[in-house]
């Protein structure tokens, strides 16, 4: 693969939206002007399963400024109802508690939202089930796990390996249910009108992907895809939670359709989106290591019991890393999925690496303390020449490197092997260590175009997104470095669907697809009009494909050092010092990076100290439905944290030299504190989060 010179990539180039963003001018999906809205504010079923009766409207169509009402009994009807998910208000069905069974459209968004409390429902209730049980008799195995892993594997005699081995590891791990919480709720402005004698709707939408949204949501009512424009030139973060439309942005299109052309908006509550917008599932993960007596692993089975949903499924891939981190030549992995009557569960931030990579790097630490080995140095004798999965060599693989450079730059070599022996007044003090890793993904698809303008810029256009992560800048400073420009030379244009097909932001692989794509178009660009161009001239190309892409095994990889420090006398957790070093490839923009990179790490500290929603099985709904309950690392949880990354280049797989880093951050992360954790204190905790009465109960 012939790969960019590099003159803009790699350097911190300012974030071009930056300016708008902090003076309050960049438009985000509520913000959008529009003339004379109407408000919709959703109505929502409160019992987990059963059947909507009545619904008595007549109070809330009485209130001063209300305009429409959508109930289960009128809404229009779906031309394509088969996604359980989206295909709202077509029957009187209840699958969870929240479910939205209609909606109420007023003049102002305070009117809505009261006249919405007036509608009054009467329901037959049945019974429900909404808790999670590693012994669930309903537990089954999905034909595969997100996106398309197979769901078990098993590679040699895992159990004669285990029942041989002169060390062993067999304990569970939990996690529980997050939820995304991105600053900027969900939300929607929805025009529906006609245009040449044809609908035409126009929709301003919080969403990771304009062409997915469209591409879901056009079939659903009818429509060709032209007929539905999507716009999101600013997105208030998603952490996957923005990556395909969910059901409200159905119940507002409805809305629409009936409001005779006027434009109907609609933004979630902080409480509906708990309850709407997906979440990361909760895990059950046995894990079982084998291994010799110097700490070379020879069994590894990563057994996993998660939910889905009764009314939809999806599958999470928490074992999935466990297949190639470690060089074990006896291997089994298996997801068991419960369908309950919850909301459908979805991506979150590294979904499926993050949980699975936090029970397997704690079991790993449990390995290094009964093999009395230093758990740097036990990854290290594990470290696997070849992708144990696949037999393919890595593209590049520096997770060695990665652990050493740490351990230097952290000081782990003054660390005590033993546990809970130092401390510093009133606390106990200690340091953990987690690997990460998290595989290159491209999306099919992508394409660009670039016009050459008449004041001299380059205007490039592709349909891709910012989800607060810098594709603003660093899509320009790959089209600057491919077109043989400056950076200023670049006139950006992403987030609509007038713009040429991209992928989704997710997976972590959003440069690779959409950078592609402008390097394609940049090539053939400048085969088509040489240099200097002449004014107009354009090209449109799609990415083409990867020829390494089956030779390689693409694997970003990362080490986490932490410090953590607990009370000796209440169990009080404070983590004073987190580095993540970091394989990635090429830095496209090396001060976004370093955000992503410890936000990212951030994150996985609020996994682990902090994040929980609580679901009562009783009733079937999450009661910590706000940021007051629901905790999440804030400045004070955070004092000392870094993020570097090695000094490479990533030869097979995008012509930038870089391989994602939006999500490697948080994988692993959690694990590294847990271990301080036990260090510090030692006692194993292995619930998450790690809130102090669990510690304090194992220190007397």
């Amino acid at each position: 693969m012939t790969l960019l010179e590099p003159r803009s990539i790699g350097t911190p180039v300012p974030r071009r939206d930056g300016h708008a963003k902090v003076t309050g001018t960049a438009p985000y999906a509520f913000e959008h002007h529009v003339d004379a809205p109407a408000y919709l504010h959703p109505v929502q079923a409160t019992i987990a399963r059963g059947r909507v009766i009545t619904m008595d409207v007549d109070a809330a169509r009485a209130l001063d400024g209300v305009l429409d009402v959508l109930t289960v009994f009128d809404a229009p009807r779906l031309a394509d109802a088969s996604d359980g998910e989206l295909a709202i208000l077509q029957d009187a069905r209840v699958h969870f508690r929240g479910q939205l069974i209609g909606g109420v459209v007023a003049e102002t968004a305070e009117i809505a939202r009261e006249a919405a409390a007036l509608v009054h429902t009467a329901y037959i209730e049945e019974p429900h089930d909404a808790e999670l049980r590693e012994d669930h008799p309903g537990l089954y195995t999905p034909e595969s796990v997100n996106p398309s892993y197979p769901s078990d594997t098993d590679e040699g005699d895992v159990d004669a390996a285990l029942a041989a081995a002169e060390v062993t590891v067999d304990q569970t791990y939990v996690t529980p249910i997050e939820h995304n919480n991105p600053m900027e709720p969900h939300a929607c402005i929805v025009q529906w009108a006609a245009k040449d004698g044809r609908t035409a709707v126009t929709m301003y939408d919080a969403t990771q992907g304009v062409h997915v949204v469209r591409k879901t949501l056009a079939p659903i009512f009818g429509l060709e895809p032209e007929q539905l424009r999507v716009v999101a030139p600013h997105v208030g973060g998603g952490f996957g939670s923005k990556g395909a439309p969910h059901a409200h942005d159905v119940l507002a299109l409805m809305a629409a359709e009936r409001a005779g052309g006027r434009p109907v908006k609609l933004a979630l509550t902080r409480q509906q989106m708990f309850s709407l917008v997906g979440y990361r599932t909760p895990t059950i993960q046995r894990i079982r290591l084998g291994a010799s007596r110097d700490g070379r692993l020879t069994a590894l089975a990563h057994e996993v019991v998660e939910q889905t949903s009764a009314v939809k499924e999806f599958a999470e891939q928490t074992a999935v890393t466990s297949r190639k981190m470690y060089a074990a030549p006896n291997r089994r992995t298996s997801h068991r999925l419960a369908r309950l009557d919850v909301p459908v569960p979805f991506w979150m931030r590294a979904p499926g690496e993050c949980p699975g990579t936090y029970a397997a790097e704690v079991a790993m630490d449990e390995l290094a303390v009964a093999a009395g080995i230093d758990p740097v140095e036990l990854r290290i004798r594990n470290e696997p020449e070849v992708d144990p999965e696949t037999g393919n060599p890595w593209s590049a693989r520096h997770l060695v490197e990665c652990l050493r450079t740490g351990a230097d730059r952290f000081d782990w070599a003054s660390r005590d092997p033993e546990p809970a022996k130092r401390t510093a007044g009133e606390w106990f003090t200690g340091t953990g260590v987690a690997s990460a890793t998290y595989p290159g993904m491209a999306m099919p698809g992508n394409s660009a175009r670039i016009t050459y303008s008449d004041d001299g810029r380059f205007d490039v256009a592709i349909g891709a997104a910012d989800i607060g992560t810098g594709t603003w800048t660093t899509l320009c400073q790959i089209a600057a470095d491919a077109l043989g420009c400056d950076v200023a030379a670049i006139h950006l244009q992403i987030g609509d669907t007038d713009l040429p097909p991209a992928s989704v932001a997710g997976g972590s692989s959003g440069m690779t697809s959409w950078g592609s794509a402008i390097v394609a178009a940049a090539q053939q660009f400048r085969r088509d009009h040489g240099d200097p161009p002449a004014v107009g001239a354009t090209t449109t190309a799609e990415a083409p494909e990867n020829p390494d892409a089956d030779k390689f095994t693409v694997q970003s990889f990362g080490a986490h050092f932490v410090e953590a420090h607990v009370n000796r006398d209440t169990g009080e957790i404070r983590v004073p010092r987190m580095l993540g070093v970091f394989s990635i490839g090429r830095a496209i923009n090396a001060r976004t990076l370093r955000s992503q990179l410890i936000g990212g790490m951030t994150m996985g500290l609020s996994m682990a100290l902090h994040e929980e929603s609580v679901r009562d099985p009783r009733f079937g709904h999450v009661v910590t439905q706000d940021l007051a309950t629901y905790h999440i690392s804030a400045h004070a949880d955070v004092a000392d944290i870094d993020a570097i990354w090695l000094d490479e280049v990533e030869e097979h797989f995008n012509p930038m030299g870089s391989r994602g880093a939006g999500e490697i951050g948080i994988v692993g992360a959690a694990a590294a504190v847990a271990n301080a954790v036990y260090h510090a204190s030692g006692v194993r905790v292995r619930e998450l989060p790690l809130t102090l009465d669990k510690v304090l109960a194992g220190m007397r």
